[in-house]
């Protein structure tokens, strides 16, 4: 077993670390920024389209779901920069790799909204 906080005492620290990723992420990752401003203007248009709340729960979901895998991509892309500076094929690959993901999660919003907000025109 693992040494350390347990309880409700580790859920704490868990929270504060969490909160310090996202301040170093809003901090240091444009991306991310862009894509919170897409998730606020998404919550903000989603009040007022006449949907369900299922409806509502997939267009908001579809763009939370972009700022997730952006924020896994810039935790990948800073342990490769940490690595070295050097150029090497894997790490190159695993900023590719992160990138993929992020354009792949753009798709599926892009598509979500297109599907659902379609609908209504």
């Amino acid at each position: 077993m693992k040494p350390g906080k347990t309880g409700f005492s580790r859920i704490v620290h868990a929270t504060g670390y969490s909160i310090q990723g996202l301040k170093a992420a809003w901090r240091n990752e444009a991306a991310f920024r862009q894509e919170c401003a897409l998730l606020a203007i998404a919550i903000f248009i989603t009040v007022f389209l006449p949907v369900g709340t299922v409806e509502k729960v997939l267009l908001v979901g579809s763009v939370a779901i972009v700022v997730i895998v952006e924020l896994l991509n810039s935790a990948i892309e800073a342990v490769v920069d940490r690595v070295g500076a050097e150029w090497h094929e894997l790490s190159g690959r695993a900023k590719d790799i992160g990138s993929a993901a992020v354009f792949i999660a753009l798709i599926l919003a892009a598509f979500t909204w297109l599907s659902i907000v379609g609908d209504l025109l």
